[in-house]
């Protein structure tokens, strides 16, 4: 079965919080999350994977995004931004959000891989 859920990210890179001489480079991303399929489904919980440029990762569970469990109408978009500081000038992150619908089944909406580059390292 295809998952309902659409997720699309849009990172970007914050020069004004970040300090490469201290190694920390801080990014945004904007989550777009869209209800294609026919059934309500509420947001629980998250997971992400963060890898930065030396390959040391981190995993990162939680409630919901941004202190919120959506519920999702069919044909219903949900967006916030988040924040991720890194070590290095390249990193990725992944993951998924567990999607409840009222009839009780469960499922992970996935996200796919995205990078996170300081536009330094893009030349």
């Amino acid at each position: 079965m295809n998952c309902p859920i659409k997720i699309t990210v849009e990172p970007r890179y914050i020069p004004d919080r970040s300090n490469p001489v201290k190694s920390y480079y801080f990014f945004a991303y904007h989550v777009t999350i869209t209800n294609k399929g026919t059934a309500p489904a509420q947001l629980i919980s998250r997971y992400w994977h963060i890898t930065d440029g030396h390959g040391n990762t981190e995993d990162v569970h939680g409630p919901g995004v941004v202190g919120e469990q959506p519920n999702l109408a069919p044909g219903e978009i949900f967006e916030y931004t988040s924040f991720c500081p890194l070590p290095t000038p390249l990193g990725t992150m992944e993951g998924s959000f567990q999607m409840l619908e009222e009839n009780g089944r469960q499922y992970d909406a996935i996200i796919n891989p995205f990078r996170l580059a300081a536009p330094q390292v893009l030349n």
